[in-house]
């Protein structure tokens, strides 16, 4: 009797697919990839399980093409992990699982290993550049510590010194890292602060067991040095760390901590800003890794040993996916350390105030780390300048202007906050108000001067500038509004003498901030001018002052979020100075100086404000004192939107404990030329919520519309 394999698919379909496997394909494991006919095309597909009969007749069924031995099996652990991704999520298994593996993986092409990593030959041991290749030194005594990645050695700029130790054989390139013939040792550590130790002996005792801790620690409290010494011991016991970042930005910098400390350890990094092959290689190399590092897609790597997870930034929003399978990886990572049997830890200074709540209600253990790790460092003190007495000058005020001046001439360093990228807003027209709009969204387009370009930061969408006003042919058009070129310029006229430097998505790529923390560290740079790149996770000991610009908006935004995110953002801006044994000062030019968010940021009182936040949120039954489902839907024009959501209101079960409120435009009504809608469901329950998008999601196939595309968004951080 054939074998029937039950094959999960990357399509929108929430079910498995039935094929015969062949005889002579051999033995296939549930996780096995395999190639199958699909329609007139051939996929990638995941075998779940294996079966001698199919409720579609046999010969009916197809074959399958073959078996990829070249690529490991998906396993067990990373299968229930995305069946609860599956299940939580209400998205198709297979895209799940085929959205876990790197590109190349879900490729049918023969797949050649590369060799990503850098290690030292015995003859590199035993013998020692001239004297004058001091950067070929320098590298063959890192390579002899441990080796290097690839993208490491790109990263740090390294890539024809690695050149020049190969062509003498003192190095060569290989897939995977010698194992270390003893147990590494772990590099020396600072001593412990007080609120450290305490920490520790709160966790350790906990280790080998499931339980979620939540360490609320101020800006430059020393909670990286908390994970290294709980990574440590982890690592005695055999066990891998999962380490999840919020951004790319950070990896090169924590890579470099993580090395430092673990020398001989093996440390992978997986993160869409690598390259294809590193990428893939990484992935397959992450089984036999101590330590694991990467972005959100990393919760989903195969780690076998897995003995504890730690969230960094655990508030960022970047954890949560907007497109695709709309998952949180905080959330998620919870839900494999609950499966695994491991602890996961999630710091920050800001805490989402959902871990917050669980802290308060007992469900997370809460630990605090009040003081800054360094004896002599302070919390910075925050002061205010009143815009609507005190006028700007090309988004400066005369206070702000003249503590650069002074910050300059002692010596110090200073970062210029402001969260816009690009030249300007938009471009306008004084004849006729003319507002360069974008023509395919409810959007301006931005302008980019050194680009001589109007963008969209929505759709993508540019053009040229224009020589006149499209409008009226008025040719003076101005530039509207302030971001960080026009800022980077106008810093540049006001402090000739000063070295700045613009950091946004512009400026930077993922292997400059090696390049960029090198600089700051070795005072090259007087001025940092960023975005929220620069917000987290930089610790640069004589940077004194933060000057942070133009954030009310979110003071009148409707999202009732925003001004969660704009404290989360202000404090961790305002942690990057004063983390060393000099005075930080803070200045934040703003209109609403009466605000309570400001009372509370200038005591640096998170708890204070995170309790009256949910208070509010409590009184308006907002998350987390509810949980909540969007169904987004986008069409060619917003009537065809907006008739999708009515329908499907019209079919949605009833639940007394549920709520499902009208279809309304999206705040962000017109993108790439889609009209979006979206309608919101929510509940106290979350148990309640999940039976009935359960028994609802399956109705939307009844609808089926022809030019609308919808998805669902299960626990919604932006609407």
């Amino acid at each position: 009797m054939p074998s029937i394999l039950q094959v999960a698919l990357d399509t929108p379909l929430h079910r498995l697919f039935d094929y015969r496997l062949p005889d002579g394909l051999g033995t296939v494991q549930p996780g096995s990839l395999v190639e199958v006919p699909f329609g007139r095309a051939r996929q990638v597909g995941v075998v779940l399980a294996r079966q001698t009969d199919s409720a579609i007749g046999t010969d009916k069924l197809r074959d399958v093409i073959r078996v990829f031995d070249d690529r490991p099996a998906l396993s067990p652990d990373i299968l229930r992990l995305a069946q609860f991704c599956a299940d939580y999520y209400h998205f198709p298994l297979g895209a799940i699982l085929l959205a876990t593996l790197p590109p190349r993986l879900k490729n049918a092409s023969p797949f050649a290993a590369d060799t990503p990593w850098l290690v030292v030959t015995a003859a590199g041991r035993a013998t020692e550049p001239p004297a004058r290749a001091r950067a070929q030194r320098t590298l063959l005594d890192a390579l002899r510590t441990a080796p290097l990645g690839r993208e490491t050695v790109r990263a740090h700029r390294q890539s024809r010194h690695a050149a020049a130790l190969v062509l003498a054989g003192w190095a060569q390139w290989a897939r995977l890292p010698p194992p270390p013939a003893e147990r590494p040792q772990t590099a020396s550590a600072p001593p412990a602060t007080a609120e450290q130790q305490a920490a520790l002996d709160t966790l350790l005792p906990s280790f080998g067991q499931f339980a979620v801790h939540l360490i609320h620690g101020v800006t430059g409290s020393g909670k990286t040095e908390l994970y290294l010494r709980l990574i440590d011991a982890v690592l005695g016991k055999q066990k891998q760390a999962l380490v999840l970042i919020p951004e790319i930005a950070l990896t090169p910098q924590l890579e470099q901590h993580f090395r430092n400390r673990f020398p001989g350890r093996r440390i992978n990094t997986l993160h869409s800003g690598l390259a294809e092959g590193a990428r893939t290689e990484n992935w397959l190399t992450a089984p036999d890794c101590d330590v694991l590092l990467g972005t959100r897609l990393s919760v989903f790597a195969p780690l076998p040993r897995l003995g504890l997870i730690v969230v960094d930034e655990e508030h960022d929003g970047s954890f949560k996916q907007q497109d695709g399978l709309r998952y949180s990886a905080r959330d998620v990572a919870i839900a494999r350390a609950k499966q695994s049997k491991v602890p996961v830890v999630l710091g920050s200074a800001t805490p989402s105030l959902e871990s917050y709540a669980q802290a308060l209600s007992g469900r997370y253990r809460l630990l605090e780390l009040a003081q800054r790790a360094v004896s002599q460092a302070q919390l910075p003190a925050i002061e205010l300048v009143d815009l609507k007495h005190i006028p700007l000058d090309n988004g400066l005020t005369r206070p702000a202007l003249q503590m650069l001046a002074d910050t300059l001439a002692r010596g110090e360093q200073s970062l210029v906050f402001l969260n816009r990228r690009g030249y300007a807003p938009a471009l306008y027209c004084p004849s006729c108000a003319w507002v360069s709009p974008c023509p395919r969204c409810s959007a301006r387009l931005v302008l980019h001067r050194t680009s001589h370009r109007l963008k969209c930061h929505h759709c993508g969408f540019e053009t040229r500038i224009p020589a006149e006003c499209p409008n009226c042919g008025n040719p003076d058009l101005k530039p509207l509004g302030q971001g960080t070129q026009r800022l980077e310029e106008t810093l540049a006229a006001l402090l000739p003498a000063a070295r700045i430097r613009r950091i946004d998505r512009d400026s930077m790529r993922p292997r400059a901030w090696a390049e960029l923390g090198e600089a700051v560290h070795g005072g090259e740079v007087d001025v940092l001018v960023g975005t929220q790149m620069l917000a987290k996770g930089h610790d640069f000991p004589n940077m004194t002052l933060a000057l942070i610009l133009d954030t009310d908006g979110a003071l009148y935004s409707p999202d009732f979020r925003a001004t969660e995110r704009l404290f989360a953002q202000l404090m961790q801006v305002a942690g990057r100075a004063g983390r060393a044994d000099k005075p930080g000062r803070v200045l934040i030019q703003t209109a609403f100086p009466d605000h309570p968010l400001f009372r509370y940021l200038q005591r640096h009182d998170y708890a204070g404000y995170a309790r009256v936040l949910l208070a509010e949120r409590e009184q308006l039954d907002l998350p987390p004192f509810t949980r909540q489902v969007l169904v987004r839907a986008e069409a060619p024009t917003m009537d065809a939107a907006l008739a999708f959501l009515h329908r499907a209101a019209m079919l949605a079960p009833d639940h007394p404990q549920v709520s499902v409120f009208g279809a309304t435009p999206a705040p962000m009504a017109r993108v790439a030329n889609l009209e979006r809608a979206q309608l919101l469901v929510q509940s106290a329950s979350r148990s309640a919520l999940q039976a009935f998008v359960r028994d609802w999601r399956p109705q939307f196939d009844n609808i089926r519309p022809r030019v609308v595309r919808w998805s669902l968004d299960v626990d919604p951080l932006v609407f």
